[in-house]
């Protein structure tokens, strides 16, 4: 079993591994020799804070070992990826992969004989899924009729929460100006707008702050991500494609204004760009649950590698 994308999970099998998450956070003591002479491969070609540190210290703290292989100093930029993976695989019980290409952490799936996560690829982001469900389930008790409006670029995090919320009975609303190309799967979004699990807001019917303001009142949870991928947000090369999607995405950022007087709790998968897609006030709101986001990672990730590993 895998952890691809939640597209191939079942209700039963989100549901239990979140009920985990919160376990595992609660009685971290109970868990201590879980993964005992286990050990997870982190396979990065991508930077990352939250996905390497769940995943190296919630397997250490299942009593397992970790490895973090940076992809630059391996062969795998040199060998055939399936050849490498296979050697991986004879070597550790897990393999934790932070790919570029959505393609490439198939591949790794299709080939490994150990169970994959995907840390993060330019399609989907299931593990940050998971710890946004725990998160929620924490803070209303529930997940099904949950309303979570996500305002941004529609992105890999946005399909997993539209992926997950279709099996647990979340209601993802979308305002995105933009998607990213490699993020479009039409399949996911028709299948999950069919359920009623998700809606994808115009935002040429959208004209102004208040128009916005009563969009973002109807839900419990409004969410923002990164307008630019953070590799790309200080490259030169990448400059007048910055500054485009800071123009067009501006008037959707989360700010004291938009959301004054909006009961709901804030959500931000993090790494920030404090004034761009989310203002420094709203990340230090009392509204925002966002740090608490970022912790559940580890826990989540911990659940994670326990069901792939049972």
């Amino acid at each position: 079993m895998h952890l691809i994308t939640l597209k191939n999970w079942s209700e039963t099998e989100i549901l239990e591994t979140v009920e985990n998450c919160i376990k595992i956070k609660n009685h971290p003591e109970k868990y201590r020799h879980a993964a005992t002479g286990l050990s997870l491969a982190l396979l990065f070609q991508k930077t990352s804070t939250r996905t390497r540190c769940a995943g190296e210290i919630g397997i250490v703290q299942l009593g397992g070992h970790a490895h973090y292989l940076d992809w630059r100093t391996t062969n795998f930029g040199l060998a055939d990826l399936k050849d490498e993976i296979r050697v991986l695989s004879a070597y550790v019980d897990v393999i934790l992969a932070r790919f570029l290409k959505h393609e490439d952490i198939s591949i790794s799936g299709e080939t490994a004989t150990v169970p994959v996560i995907n840390g993060c690829c330019d399609r989907y982001h299931p593990t940050q899924a998971l710890g946004d469900l725990m998160t929620i389930q924490e803070h209303f008790g529930r997940l099904e009729g949950v309303k979570v409006c996500f305002i941004g670029i529609h992105n890999n995090v946005c399909n997993s929460l539209i992926s997950a919320g279709m099996k647990v009975g979340l209601e993802v609303t979308v305002i995105a100006p933009e998607k990213n190309p490699a993020a479009v799967d039409e399949e996911l979004w028709n299948e999950a707008a069919q359920k009623g699990c998700y809606k994808a807001v115009s935002t040429d019917k959208i004209d102004d702050t208040l128009e916005l303001q009563q969009v973002i009142a109807q839900n419990d949870v409004v969410y923002t991500d990164t307008w630019i991928d953070m590799e790309f947000f200080t490259d030169p090369d990448f400059a007048e494609e910055r500054d485009r999607r800071i123009k067009l995405m501006m008037p959707y950022q989360l700010n004291p204004t938009l959301l004054a007087g909006i009961d709901c709790k804030i959500m931000h998968c993090l790494p920030a760009h404090r004034g761009y897609e989310i203002s420094g006030e709203i990340l230090d709101d009392p509204r925002s649950v966002i740090f608490e986001q970022s912790e559940n990672r580890l826990h989540s990730m911990k659940a994670i590698i326990l069901k792939l590993l049972a």
